[in-house]
């Protein structure tokens, strides 16, 4: 018998809720009682008042700049990787001649890279939103392809011998079992798109979280720099939810349809 919505919940993710109270009462005595100095390590209280007090750049400006980089790169890297995927898939020359470059790619630092993006594109968004585009590019291409691949099997066979075309193949076998993968890799890009454009609001920005968290860490303001590491990580976990929920109603669309 399958358990109620909320046990399940709490069943999953019980441990997890209960450790976090006593994780941030072990930090915020730690910090209290001077074992650790507030400048090194801010208390979760300072950070939350940081948070409030600067609420104004933080969400109003900050949080939208890191946002808007990150939609930006993950929507051109969903678009390039998976008709990169697909090419690759269906013409094997594509495959054999870029996927070596594709595995190259992931060996260069993007570090490396954000220098030449800004003498490109200058500190405008598109230099951060080249780095998010390679940051997400490679986790949905190998992704999607490797979901599609699955498809080479039996239902594959079958439908050539019963005299399908290699288009209602590809729509009714190979795409309906890339999904799991495809959705995979988008949970992974996601996260990465905001690692990202932090990374490339913190070599080259004016504005963003990362920019924001650079600044003040020069100025020695822990607890606000805190309170935008916090921001990030908060985007990133609400974004990774919003893929998991749009998985979830698709593939449970798609099963209810067969």
């Amino acid at each position: 018998m399958r358990r109620p919505l909320y046990k399940q919940w709490v069943h999953d993710y019980g441990w997890f809720v209960l450790l976090i109270p006593l994780l941030l009462v072990s930090w915020q005595s730690v910090v209290t009682l001077g074992w650790v100095p507030s400048f090194i390590i801010p208390a979760p209280t300072s950070i939350v008042l940081a948070l409030f007090e600067d609420s104004h750049l933080l969400l109003g400006q900050h949080l939208i700049a890191t946002l808007e980089e990150v939609t930006l790169g993950f929507l051109l890297s969903v678009i390039g990787g998976v008709m990169l995927a697909v090419g690759m898939h269906i013409f094997r020359p594509i495959e054999k001649a870029l996927y070596p470059f594709l595995i190259i790619s992931q060996t260069i630092p993007l570090i490396a890279l954000s220098p030449i993006f800004i003498m490109w594109f200058g500190y405008t968004i598109w230099s951060k939103v080249a780095i998010v585009f390679l940051t997400a590019f490679f986790p949905i291409v190998v992704s999607t392809y490797d979901g599609l691949k699955k498809g080479d099997g039996d239902y594959t066979e079958l439908l050539l011998t019963m005299g399908a075309k290699r288009w209602d193949i590809f729509r009714t076998i190979e795409i309906p079992m890339a999904l799991p993968s495809f959705f995979s890799g988008l949970k992974l890009s996601i996260v990465y798109c905001v690692v990202g454009a932090t990374i490339g609001e913190w070599l080259g920005g004016t504005e963003g979280l990362g920019y924001f968290s650079r600044r003040m860490s020069s100025n020695m303001h822990t607890d606000a720099m805190f309170a935008s590491i916090l921001l990030l990580s908060l985007l990133g976990i609400s974004l990774f939810i919003t893929i998991v929920i749009i998985e979830k109603q698709l593939l449970k669309r798609r099963g209810s349809t067969k």
